[in-house]
């Protein structure tokens, strides 16, 4: 009777077109929290050798799963589009934050879809900007957004809107502390069955702001501080609720940045106290390599430091594997899943990632990098140092490396560039310094 019953359900759940396909002794389907912060590269958390205090986004990597390879996309647009969908800008066309309508729901899928079909309830928190259409419209059931970038206080003048109306900021309100209210309220009321939560942070993009906690009269440098900090007290806000409602060991927590930091005018980032090679917007290694924790109490190893590379492209692959659920079909997936990796297993890790913007790329393996141009670059003292190696060069191994990864950028042309405005985002940047000197000043 066991076995009829067993066999009863494996055909229902097969009827759906998803397969929980997942072995009796594997861990239970936990639910899933995506933390994205904005801006944020590896001088900004004091776990990946920021100078800023950080202590519970540090927790969630001393008791979880730090991951020190991890490479996003230089700039937020294609960065969001690549983790939500699983695939690289060449394939959905969206290479720069100016081409943001060449995604659409009829052509690409998202994580939401895949997850909701598996059987979980499916929210977005937060920052919803260069991709076309709604969290709605991108099948999250139910929504929080609000739009563009830095998005804090009334006196910014834009509004809010929550599951399709539109709200203005009150007198006082911080908008970062009423997206963690909603979150909250998220968790509370699906905590008996599994959720996503996709949870794209304000903090930090410019324009540089004062906090709830900011004192009067902060320069520009204490304000970054603080926005820092703001942004890891939420952190421990919400991982104090997951407690509060015993969700803690039933859910996995991920924290990384879309792209490297932008700093905005404040001194260049480090790590470890030294300089690093680049920045948001570039192809060098601080443009793209961010900051990854994964935490799940009770499943994952605590204090574990994995070495794998990753790229925004895995994120849809691993979460597809946590949940049980089925890749689309149809639909190529460029990710890996590292599900097995945040279960202290040893996966199927990929062997080089590839970034891409606006026209540019590159492929790199565990120590070689490769532009198509055929400019290639050490990186064994990354990320302070990209050091180029000769094209005769005689090393076997880089001689391998080489081949390797022409071979990986034979099948991964980037997209013709599309031309940027220079005068228009100049006179952007010009607004955006001049409302925030005015914000500060107020």
């Amino acid at each position: 009777m066991h076995r009829l019953a067993t066999a009863m359900v494996a055909i229902l759940l097969t009827g759906t077109g998803f397969v929980l396909s997942r072995p009796a002794s594997a861990a239970p389907r936990p639910n899933i929290i995506m933390i994205l912060s904005d801006d944020v590269g590896l001088g900004d958390i004091h776990f990946s050798g920021g100078p800023f205090s950080t202590p519970n986004i540090d927790k969630l990597a001393a008791s979880g799963t730090k991951f020190t390879y991890c490479y996003a996309t230089p700039l937020c647009g294609p960065s969001r589009c690549e983790l939500l969908t699983g695939r690289y800008p060449f394939r959905t066309g969206l290479i720069s934050n100016q081409s943001h309508t060449a995604v659409d729901p009829k052509s690409e899928i998202m994580i939401p879809t895949v997850l909701k079909k598996a059987g979980y309830v499916t929210g977005s928190v937060g920052k919803w900007g260069q991709i076309q259409l709604g969290p709605g419209e991108w099948g999250f059931d139910e929504y929080f957004v609000f739009p563009g970038s830095g998005r804090y206080w009334k006196e910014q003048n834009f509004k809010y809107t929550v599951d399709g109306k539109q709200h203005e900021l009150k007198e006082g309100e911080y908008l970062p502390d009423l997206m963690h209210q909603w979150a909250v309220n998220f968790l509370e009321r699906h905590k008996d069955r599994p959720f996503f939560l996709y949870y794209p942070m304000s903090h930090v993009h410019g324009p540089i702001l004062r906090t709830p906690d900011s004192k009067p009269g902060a320069d520009k440098d204490q304000l970054y501080a603080d926005n820092v900090e703001y942004m890891d007290k939420l952190v421990g806000k919400l991982m104090k609720e997951l407690d509060r409602l015993h969700l803690r060991e039933k859910t996995v927590v991920l924290f990384t940045g879309d792209n490297g930091t932008a700093r905005f005018g404040v001194e260049k980032a480090t790590v470890d106290g030294k300089p690093i090679s680049g920045q948001k917007a570039t192809m060098l290694e601080g443009g793209s390599r961010v900051p990854l924790a994964v935490n799940w109490p009770g499943h994952a190893p605590a204090g574990k430091v994995n070495n794998d590379l990753t790229d925004f492209s895995d994120f849809f692959a691993t979460f597809v594997d946590l949940a049980g659920a089925k890749l689309p079909n149809g639909v190529k997936i460029d990710g890996h899943s590292f599900a097995p990796q945040i279960q202290g297993k040893k996966g199927s890790p990929r062997d080089w990632v590839y970034v891409e913007l606006n026209g540019k790329s590159y492929a790199r393996d565990a120590r070689y990098k490769l532009r198509p141009d055929g400019e290639m670059f050490d990186l064994s003292d990354a990320p302070f140092k990209e050091i180029p190696v000769a094209k005769d060069t005689k090393d076997p191994e880089a001689i391998a490396a080489r081949e390797k990864l022409q071979s990986v950028l034979k099948t991964h042309k980037a997209l013709p560039s599309k031309p940027v405005d220079q005068q228009q985002q100049q006179k952007r940047a010009q607004r955006r310094q001049q409302r925030a000197r005015r914000l500060q000043d107020a």
